[in-house]
């Protein structure tokens, strides 16, 4: 009898602090958090989520689900409660979406704010307000694989058509017409530079002697045009001095006759002849000028007929 009293001691004892145990446990693990339940409807599949699974605000935790099954308002979609921290600052523009944590597969409820207010769902037969969720990036990708594989065949096949025989063909022969090409350019480049080097060059070189002789021309206009001007004035300056040719007018008509006489005889022909001269310098610099203006080509090939250059009518190349 003693032994069996020692025995249920000890078992009353275990037995008390195993419930000692996990009343600790549950009194540590108590959460004095405050809830606000939510609804979520979507037509997407949430592979990877279940209940407890956490709920996070911009990557924060804020719950957790509480719920998943099918609703009965939309029949084949599926239903899911979440409970979010009442001090968790969801606006207007909330909306879910569904996370992947890493490459593990656990899905989490990730809630976000929309850049404008988004139109809340109408609340379920339970009565609890609903958000709005979207698909994730990861359902969208799986929507969007095969119109991605299909575009991409239809790239591959569009380049195998381009890369055919037929278009190689042509490319080589673009080449072959392409390389034809930059060699008659060198051989036009290397016949215009000879045409420059044997014609122009020549040309060229007697413009300074051109230019020599019009200059030695100016200079002797200038001299004959200052000559007159010398001539003027000593005539001017014989006809108005105290003694000269006015003065002995007023002295004797006889005298006045020899001097004009004189003056008809030997000074009047050399001022016509110079005059003369004159005229007909600036006449056939007058008619030079008028010439290198109409065809200023002519100091350097001459006033011949000019030969037609590329594109005019009559051009033959070298």
């Amino acid at each position: 009898m003693e032994n069996k009293s020692h025995a249920l001691a000890a078992g009353a004892f275990m037995l008390t602090l195993a419930v000692l145990l996990v009343t600790l446990a549950l009194w540590l693990t108590r959460d004095q958090r405050q809830y606000v339940h939510y609804e979520l409807s979507t037509a997407d599949a949430i592979s990877g989520l279940q209940t407890q699974a956490t709920v996070r605000y911009k990557g924060v935790a804020v719950g957790k689900v509480t719920h998943i099954g099918f609703d009965d308002l939309h029949p084949g979609q599926v239903l899911i409660r979440i409970a979010v921290d009442e001090n968790a600052p969801l606006s207007p523009s909330t909306y879910a979406q569904l996370g992947y944590q890493g490459v593990t597969g656990i899905a989490h409820i990730q809630l976000d704010d929309s850049h404008g207010p988004s139109p809340r769902p109408a609340p379920g037969n339970s009565g609890m307000q609903r958000l709005p969720m979207e698909s994730s990036p990861l359902t969208v990708l799986a929507d969007q694989g095969m119109l991605i594989l299909s575009k991409a065949d239809e790239a591959a096949n569009r380049i195998n058509q381009l890369l055919g025989d037929d278009n190689q063909l042509r490319f080589a022969q673009a080449l072959e017409h392409l390389n034809q090409t930059m060699l008659e350019v060198q051989q036009v480049s290397k016949s215009l530079n000879h045409s420059l080097q044997q014609r122009l060059n020549p040309a060229l070189a007697t413009v300074p002697a051109l230019a020599a002789d019009s200059q030695r021309a100016l200079q002797a206009l200038a001299q004959t045009s200052a000559q007159v001007g010398q001539l003027t004035h000593k005539l001017e300056a014989e006809l108005l001095a105290p003694e000269g040719l006015m003065t002995q007018l007023h002295t004797t008509s006889a005298n006045l006759a020899q001097i004009a006489q004189r003056f008809d005889q030997y000074t009047l022909p050399g001022v016509q002849r110079a005059s003369s001269d004159l005229s007909l310098a600036t006449r056939q610099m007058g008619r030079t000028m008028a010439n290198i203006d109409a065809n200023p080509q002519s100091l350097i090939y001459g006033s011949g007929a000019l030969r037609p250059g590329p594109g005019e009518p009559g051009f033959v190349a070298p």
